[in-house]
């Protein structure tokens, strides 16, 4: 029954995948037929290209799942070894920050936020300096290294939820729509990551220290994370992943192909007494 229940789920990660594609092709073929004049679609573009390494990425990981510090994966193949997974995984989610600092760029530069043109351009770095801390976890099997790595995703999100709060006066009827939606996301992906995520690396990390674990060095770990992987469909193996995986997998695709669909710049509100 572990095994069934474990790929059922796997059914699932993988039928959202196929919809995910489905939905990005729908969504570029509408944009297209709907390009909008002026100077926004060169943005949309761009975005659709980004969307378009996240989908393919989120993709590739749902057909082959892989439990990175413990080298669990559901298909015997190279190509679901930890190298080739946090590879993918690295240009998909680079990508994403990529889509997000456009994003929160554009919408600073309409409504004259500073601290949201600030906040945009601290977010690929911050982003960057994450998926290396995610790399020395998974070479090294030291989960603080998650615990950095998530950290800096949650402080990205709180920045620019309280970048986009800065912009809310001066943002049009119809900017004001997308910021309460991005506004929203951001507060609900935020307590997310410090209230479940954060700490759950936090408790395996101290579950390795208590038990004495033996960490690799980054160069063995390279070797390990390139040719050793486990297979196993056995439930208690995943059930820890089953959420992260299937909300990323999911809405953070959506959302990925929902922000090539916001048009910008957006209006400025006009001052009061001003025609």
């Amino acid at each position: 029954m572990n095994d069934a229940t474990t790929l059922y789920w796997w059914t699932l990660l993988c039928a959202i995948a196929g919809l995910n594609l489905i939905a990005w092709t729908a969504s570029t073929a509408w944009l297209h037929r709907n390009r909008p004049d002026g100077s926004t679609w060169p943005h949309q573009r761009l975005q659709l290209l980004l969307s378009a390494l996240y989908v393919l990425g989120c993709g590739y990981r749902s057909f082959l799942p892989v439990f990175d510090v413990p080298r669990v994966v559901m298909v015997d193949s190279w190509a679901s070894s930890v190298i080739v997974g946090r590879t993918v995984a690295t240009i998909a989610e680079l990508s994403f920050a990529a889509q997000w600092a456009l994003l929160l760029r554009g919408a600073a530069l309409t409504t004259g936020g500073r601290f949201g043109l600030w906040v945009a351009g601290a977010i690929v770095p911050m982003i960057a300096i994450a998926e290396i801390h995610s790399w020395y976890a998974v070479l090294t099997t030291r989960n603080i290294g998650h615990v950095v790595e998530e950290t800096l995703w949650g402080t990205a999100a709180v920045l620019s939820v309280a970048a986009m709060g800065t912009m809310w006066p001066q943002a049009s009827a119809r900017g004001r729509r997308w910021l309460g939606v991005a506004i929203l996301a951001g507060t609900l992906y935020a307590a997310y990551m410090f209230a479940i995520d954060v700490p759950m690396y936090w408790s395996r990390w101290l579950a390795d220290e208590a038990a004495g674990r033996t960490y690799s060095t980054v160069a063995a770990g390279i070797a390990d994370a390139s040719g050793r992987w486990h297979v196993s469909h056995d439930w208690a193996h995943w059930r820890s992943e089953v959420v992260w995986m299937t909300s990323y997998f999911s809405v953070a695709v959506w959302i990925s192909i929902g922000m090539a669909h916001a048009r910008l710049p957006l209006r400025l509100k006009r001052p009061a007494g001003k025609r």
